[in-house]
């Protein structure tokens, strides 16, 4: 391990000296001198939450397992530490080899929600590095983001060099290439992104024009004309060749203080056939592709041996459509019970709950379950498309309860389109009718006391979801819901909700458009990060920074839009249609449920990748 770049005083003053040391378990130790591209994952957020995601690990090794290549793992300093950093003059800073950020070809952040995009410029300028990418120059790294938040690329477009939409798995390798052949051959940064924007996925934002109209919404991006050659319309996003040979490394960092989620993750399948009408991640990461039980395995026995770790979680939007769970489940035991390793199945759907299944995975230990009814009445749940109803709740939660759980969480949403106060009420009736329930089980025999936690987080719409034109609901009218569910709910239900101010902030960014870059500029000169974290949020610093830009923030998330009115982000072509989530809006009002495309094709466009279940279904779409 390298030198220490922080001192000791320093580090031994923070919360956690153990986020910025390095050194851990599997982390990659490379010679900067024996590799061409030297690089960095960067992480908007503090090591704890970073070192919790799947994708930015495997990421991290993906890179590592180039030619030439030398990528470490950057960052956010959480306050304490950062504040000690800028008074002694000390930069952003590598794990590894504790390496000035500033001093790479390239970084490249992983965008996982809007809250942390102060983050990402505060990063930038702890480095040493502009914030801005016109003001960067060819002494600068190349920066550059992808994840699940940057689909609508326009409220951070300001910032980055490039995005790179869709999967990274054989995107990131094409990227390196084409950034060596560029550097070997001395182009400088224009030069190199018009390469760069040739490849699939790619989006280079300072190639693009944005106008708006006489109201102030948007009205079109395209592509400047000296760019145009190189610079698409829509830029598509890129899909894996193949999921089941998708790159999966052997061993994963196994970070040295607690983290979120410190665990094997198995990624069993890739989207959702559900086709959730309020879920962002539902459509962007179709079509659904599978990982058979055998390349899983095989994986799992190698994670467990090079991690020591005592628990894997089989990760997917929803684990119980993985249509071989029985089996997967099965070869995992094999190799987990002798090693008192544990499962988690933290995804599973009321319709299709099984004790079999349950009994299966707490063979080495018991944890709580978590449901997800999302809406208190039937009516909205066909409005949202949630596919399950009140039977399914109560039909799962006795199963567990004569299984000897005790523990439930209930997860809703508040604010969903067409949404009234007898559907508020409804959660709270769920809940009393859970609680029922064990009584009922428990009848004449002395039991536990159980643990029913109702958990409800405010709806934001989302890009590319069916709901994408709906308004939110205002901070009081949060408030106003929230109070009506505590007042129906009795004292035996746990509740729990989420701040209004940071539901409301993340509609206004997650559906702006460029213009919002300036908005979070502002905000974060004037000392905002770690907007994610209610102790560091201030609302009126961000209302502070709308007003000073002429913009309002209701403009972005409180105003319905028309659904022929153009998006900011209809560049971006995730594969399924405006056309669809139209069709799905429609449908949503009349409260039609659109069946599981695993048993019928819906339609929505995304059959045009050719991959996973959409090969060889009838494609009969849904009217």
């Amino acid at each position: 391990m390298s030198e220490l770049y922080l001192p000791d005083s320093m580090l031994l003053a923070a919360e956690k000296p153990g986020r910025y040391i390095g050194g851990e378990l599997n982390s990659v130790i490379k010679a900067p001198g024996e590799y061409d591209i030297h690089m960095a994952m960067c992480f908007a957020d503090m090591y704890d939450i970073g070192m919790s995601h799947l994708g930015f690990k495997l990421l991290y090794h993906l890179l590592n397992d180039q030619p030439g290549v030398w990528c470490e793992r950057v960052f956010a300093p959480w306050p304490d530490l950062e504040d000690k950093m800028r008074a002694g003059g000390y930069k952003l800073f590598t794990l590894e080899s504790q390496t000035e950020a500033a001093n790479l070809d390239m970084l490249a952040f992983s965008l996982q929600y809007e809250m942390s995009y102060t983050n990402v410029l505060n990063m930038l300028d702890l480095a040493g590095i502009p914030v801005r990418a016109a003001d960067r120059d060819e002494s600068h790294p190349i920066v550059f983001c992808g994840g699940p938040s940057a689909n609508n690329t326009e409220p951070m477009a300001d910032f980055f060099d490039f995005y790179n939409l869709g999967e990274g798995e054989e995107m990131l390798p094409e990227i390196l290439e084409t950034y060596r052949a560029c550097k070997q051959a001395g182009l400088g940064k224009v030069d190199t992104l018009r390469k760069l924007a040739r490849i699939e996925g790619v989006y280079v934002p300072s190639f693009y024009d944005c106008e708006y109209d006489d109201n102030g919404h948007f009205r079109r991006l395209s592509p400047k004309p000296e760019f145009a050659d190189v610079a698409p319309a829509r830029i598509r996003k890129r899909v894996v060749s193949s999921f089941e040979n998708a790159y999966l490394p052997d061993k994963m960092v196994v970070p040295n203080t607690e983290v979120v989620h410190d665990r094997i993750m198995l990624e069993i399948f890739r989207g959702c056939t559900r086709g959730c009408r309020f879920c962002q991640a539902g459509f962007i990461y179709r079509p659904v592709r599978e990982r058979s039980p055998e390349r899983l395995t095989e994986v799992a026995r190698k994670l467990i041996a090079s991690t020591g770790y005592e628990e894997i979680s089989m990760l997917s939007l929803s684990t119980s459509d993985y249509s071989r769970l029985g089996e997967l489940t099965d070869k995992l035991l094999e190799i987990t019970v002798p090693q008192r390793v544990s499962i988690a199945l933290p995804s599973l759907r009321l319709d299709s709950f099984s004790f079999e299944l349950m009994e299966k995975v707490s063979a080495v230990r018991k944890s709580g379950l978590t449901f997800a009814p999302e809406a208190g009445t039937q009516r909205l749940r066909d409005i949202i498309n949630k596919g399950v109803n009140e039977a399914d709740l109560l039909r799962s939660c006795r199963i567990a309860f004569e299984g000897g759980w005790s523990t439930v969480k209930l997860y809703f949403m508040l604010g969903l389109p067409f949404e009234t106060d007898d559907d508020l009420i409804g959660i709270a009736d769920l809940a009393h009718k859970v609680l029922a329930v064990y009584d009922e089980v428990h009848a004449g025999r002395k039991a536990r006391r159980p643990s029913i936690t109702v958990s409800v987080s405010t709806f934001v719409p989302k890009p590319f979801t069916p709901f994408q034109w709906a308004p939110q609901i205002s901070i009081p009218e949060i408030r106003r819901r929230q109070d009506v569910i505590k007042q129906h709910l009795s004292r035996r239900v746990s509740f729990s909700w989420h701040d209004p101010e940071t539901s409301v902030l993340e509609g206004a960014i997650s559906r702006g458009d460029r213009r919002i870059g300036n908005v979070i500029y502002d905000v974060w000169k004037a000392g905002a990060r770690f907007d994610a974290w209610q102790e560091y949020l201030d609302y009126g610093r961000w209302m502070a920074a709308f007003e000073k830009n002429g913009l309002i923030a209701e403009d972005f998330n409180r105003r319905e839009r028309d659904t022929e009115e153009p998006l900011p982000w209809d560049h971006v072509d995730i594969g399924v249609t405006k056309r669809f989530f139209k069709r799905e809006l429609e449908r949503a009002k009349q409260g039609i449920v659109t069946p599981n495309c695993a048993a019928q094709c819906s339609g929505c466009g995304v059959q045009t990748y050719g991959r996973g279940i959409c090969v060889g279904q009838i494609q009969d779409p849904v009217q």
